[in-house]
């Protein structure tokens, strides 16, 4: 059930896109430097993960998923199940003096093992 609601969420972002043009550039941490205006973002949250997302805000910091560049990041709004310190991330937002304000309800977490090749069972060891 919660893989049909992912799915749903993410054919509806994929017609969006489409439809709008995907006007938002994807950048990593290392990318954003004086960017200014709402970019996707995409790297890794590494820890600590504080405050609520309901609240005040979600507060966690992304880094490169290749490199050590990191971004202090604010997110408020509903949090994927598979969210955690550790997971690839892709949120919306822009950069609001020094930290990255994400916009509510963007956020979308990736499995990074999904993404990984599988060595042939044949393999020699």
């Amino acid at each position: 059930m919660i893989a049909l609601s992912i799915a749903a969420v993410l054919a509806v972002f994929l017609l969006y896109t489409s439809i709008a043009g995907g006007g938002t550039p994807s950048l990593r941490p290392s990318e954003l430097g004086g960017e200014t205006g709402r970019v996707a973002l995409a790297g890794v949250v590494v820890g600590p993960v504080t405050g609520d997302a309901h609240g005040d805000g979600l507060h966690f910091v992304l880094r490169d998923i290749e490199g050590d560049a990191t971004v202090p990041v604010v997110y408020t709004g509903s949090v994927p199940d598979l969210f955690k310190v550790g997971r690839h991330l892709v949120v919306d937002g822009e950069m609001v003096e020094g930290t990255f304000v994400a916009v509510p309800g963007t956020m979308v977490t990736k499995c990074p093992s999904k993404y990984t090749p599988v060595a042939p069972a044949n393999a020699e060891q």
